[in-house]
Parts: C-alpha cells; sequence; structure tokens
C-alpha cells in the first residue's frame, strides 16, 4: 500500500538526503581527482614496501 501523503517530514528529510548525496557525490570527486593525479606521476612515485630505495642510495666508491 503506497503512502499517498506526504506529510512536511518527508520534504525536510528529502532536503537533508540531497545534501547528503551532494557530500558524499563531492568527497567521491576529491578523492577520485587525487588518484587520478597520484596516477599521472606514475613514474616518480615509489611506495613504502620495506626495501631500500635506489633513487635515494648513495652510490657505492671503490
Amino acid at each position: 500500500m503506497p503512502i499517498t501523503k506526504v506529510h512536511d517530514i518527508h520534504k525536510h528529510r528529502l532536503g537533508r538526503n540531497i545534501g547528503v548525496a551532494l557530500c558524499l557525490v563531492g568527497f567521491m570527486a576529491i578523492v577520485f581527482g587525487l588518484t587520478i593525479a597520484k596516477i599521472r606521476q606514475g613514474a616518480s612515485m615509489e611506495a613504502f614496501d620495506h626495501q631500500p630505495r635506489v633513487s635515494i642510495t648513495p652510490p657505492e666508491e671503490g
């Protein structure tokens, strides 16, 4: 049985739900943008994997 009467509380909830949805979409856009920016750097990015990094180890003499 569908609800046919729209109460005032439903209008307030709809507004709040739209606000939360817009905040979530904005957050997702920020995370996606940062991910794309880090992927584009690609070659210069090295993760911390408990291994010595060749790019920062000093050259051995002799």
